[in-house]
């Protein structure tokens, strides 16, 4: 074993890793995933995020982090079928913002050395063609990064980890 750089961390192998334990601890309850309290101003929503893997088989052990601004963090697993449920507030926009109303995600799952990042945008929001971030996406895989309305304040946003519309991942 060499001597590491401590500016540039050597990166893990699968052999070095270990789980997941993301169903262990703070995972086995749905707590984590009240973003908000009921009495919170703003429109409330659920917001199911599904993910999938390369095959489109469901990813039942992954766990993920939501961060929305002015609102709080979650943190959920995903249950056999791949799903979980936060409960939130729907993001308004800000005004003079230039980026469209949007959660932050980031995602853990086995077989990742690194957690992956990337958006929930809400399609239909006016604001999305003048996102910086957004923009800078292909437009023909911008659809990844759109939750849509499945039911009355329920929104459903799926993760592709690979394969036919994978989901757009950011570098940061």
């Amino acid at each position: 074993m060499t001597e590491s750089d401590p500016t540039h961390p050597p990166i893990a192998t699968s052999s070095l890793t270990v789980g997941p334990f993301f169903h262990v601890g703070p995972m086995n309850t749905d707590e984590f995933g009240r973003m908000v309290p009921a009495d919170a101003p703003g429109a409330h929503i659920h917001l199911d995020v599904r993910v999938l893997d390369g095959d489109g088989d469901p990813v039942p052990d992954a766990m993920i982090e939501l961060w929305q601004p002015a609102v709080g963090f979650g943190r959920l697993g995903t249950n056999n079928d791949g799903w979980c449920r936060f409960e939130t507030v729907r993001p308004d926009e800000a005004p003079g913002a230039t980026e469209a109303p949007h959660i932050n995600v980031c995602l853990f799952a086995r077989g990742l050395l690194r957690h992956l990042y990337t958006r929930i945008y809400f399609e239909g929001d006016a604001g999305l063609e003048r996102d910086p971030l957004l923009s800078a996406v292909a437009e023909a895989r911008r659809p990844t990064l759109l939750a849509r309305l499945s039911a009355d304040r329920t929104w459903e946003f799926v993760v592709r980890l690979q394969g036919a519309d994978e989901t757009v991942f950011f570098d940061i």
